[in-house]
């Protein structure tokens, strides 16, 4: 968490401003083509946006640990376990995303006014969507070489999941048949829970529990593979 967030953030503060302008930026365009009337789906897709970026860039950082200062070959040689290795860097993508998280939950908490039994729900969603991203970033890193082979492959996924799909406004302002394209991706169930959670997406209660369903199997799955696949110390 050190190495990787804290000491980053006080060396370099324009990593402050980065980590906050991609969510933001499109929280603004989506407000003013839309004259505010999508102000608060906004927030949720930029909370998606946060979550599942800040996994998903947890590859290009494992990645250069592993490749440029081989932090992964001492780790390999150490009693440290390669899950308490993976927490140790989750937890570092959490710190680095705080600035922009801070901004993003203080205006939920002013615009959307969320109650209990909504909050909780945007939260089990958010950490579903942040653990799938995180195995899919560990996973990824064990087999990149180099880092700007990470970093291509975290843009890539951050536009294919977090900014492409509908996450900032609801589903239904998608024409068909892109509407049934962006159910390939697990952030357009998410986006459609979190929307219908508050109100702004009118959907059956059949079609939530099956996005609730989706999103489940998609985790685990996901986690499954990564577990499996994931090359640890033939590195």
């Amino acid at each position: 968490m050190l190495v990787n967030a804290v000491y980053e953030m006080k060396n370099y503060p324009v990593v402050l401003l980065s980590t906050v302008i991609s969510p933001l930026s499109l929280l603004l365009v989506i407000t003013f083509v839309t004259n505010g009337n999508l102000f608060g789906t906004a927030i949720e897709g930029g909370l998606i946006m946060v979550f599942f970026s800040s996994g998903i860039a947890l590859q290009s950082d494992l990645s250069h640990l592993k490749n440029d200062f081989k932090l992964q070959d001492m780790i390999v040689s150490s009693p440290t376990s390669s899950r308490l290795y993976m927490v140790g860097m989750t937890l570092a993508e959490i710190v680095y995303s705080i600035p922009a998280l801070a901004i993003l939950v203080v205006l939920a908490g002013i615009y959307l006014h969320p109650s209990l039994i909504q909050i909780a729900i945007l939260s089990i969603v958010l950490l579903l969507m942040f653990a799938v991203s995180v195995a899919i970033g560990f996973m990824l890193s064990t087999f990149s070489s180099d880092v700007v082979q990470s970093y291509a492959f975290s843009r890539l996924l951050s536009l294919l999941f977090a900014t492409l799909p509908p996450v900032y406004y609801p589903i239904t302002y998608v024409p068909a048949p892109f509407n049934y394209l962006a159910y390939l991706s697990p952030t357009t169930y998410a986006a459609e829970i979190m929307h219908s959670a508050t109100g702004y997406l009118n959907i059956p209660v059949s079609m939530v529990i099956f996005d609730w369903i989706v999103l489940l199997l998609v985790c685990a799955i996901i986690l499954f593979i990564a577990i499996k696949k994931t090359r640890w110390k033939n590195v």
